[in-house]
């Protein structure tokens, strides 16, 4: 028997209360242990859909599945089980980091799950060492430069051990001496990985594979060699490859 995807997404409508169209029949499958990016204009729908993984949004429309659980907002056990497998990193790791010391923020998942002290302990300790933030445990987070807080942003949701990962434009305002670390990172990790964006040349680092979301609609899914190769296909969706890229 075949496993079953990480993600499954089929026909995925979304509007908001205004009425605002952000999906229009979405279709995605993510392989368990993959790494995609999902690259599109501002606007196009891409953190909508992201937040649709976790269940922070619900469809006005169609499907999810998180492997073997099919996301329902009726079903909140699901729902609890579904955010303990999906962790998602925000473009600000300031909005993931709000407590005394590093070490409590990547405690923090782990305590909210009710685990034992030793098991939190375990957790914590080993997604410090996964981001090489362990020996800045006892910092606290406002006195890291921004590389470091967004690696201990990582650190707080591997530390939820989550078989999906989610990156909103994790290569945002880093130097290159940090851009090169988090990748290091993000090529050990043993997770299915969705990233979302801009950065071009991130994504054919990072992600074999890439999708182009635009108007609510996936309007490309190939590999991210193909698609950065297609500068009519990049010009048509606002996407552009630095100055003198090559591959």
């Amino acid at each position: 028997m075949m496993a079953k995807p990480s993600v499954h997404v089929s026909a995925l409508h979304y509007a908001y209360p205004d009425g605002n169209k952000a999906l229009n029949g979405v279709d995605l499958t993510i392989t368990k242990g993959e790494r995609v990016a999902l690259l599109g204009p501002n606007g196009a729908g891409k953190t909508t859909l992201v937040m649709h993984l976790n269940g922070i949004l619900s469809p006005t429309s169609g499907s999810i599945d998180i492997g073997e659980f099919a996301l329902d907002e009726k079903n909140k056990e699901v729902t609890k089980k579904v955010r303990e497998r999906v962790g998602i990193v925000f473009q600000d790791p300031d909005d993931q980091l709000f407590m005394p010391t590093v070490y409590e923020d990547v405690a923090f998942g782990p305590t909210n799950m009710g685990l034992a002290r030793e098991e939190i302990e375990r957790r914590s300790t080993r997604a410090l060492e996964m981001v090489g933030m362990v020996e800045l445990r006892d910092r606290a987070p406002h006195h890291l430069s921004f590389g470091q807080r967004r690696r201990v942003a990582v650190a707080t949701v591997l530390a939820m051990e989550p078989e999906i990962l989610i990156l909103d434009e994790p290569s945002s305002n880093l130097d290159p001496a940090s851009r090169r670390e988090l990748s290091e990172i993000l090529l050990s990790l043993d997770v299915t990985i969705l990233m979302v964006t801009h950065d071009l040349p991130y994504a054919f680092e990072l992600c074999q594979r890439s999708l182009i979301l635009n108007q609510g609609e996936i309007v490309a899914d190939d590999l991210t060699v193909n698609i950065l190769r297609n500068q009519r296909l990049l010009t048509a969706n606002r996407l552009e490859l630095p100055h003198g890229f090559s591959f």
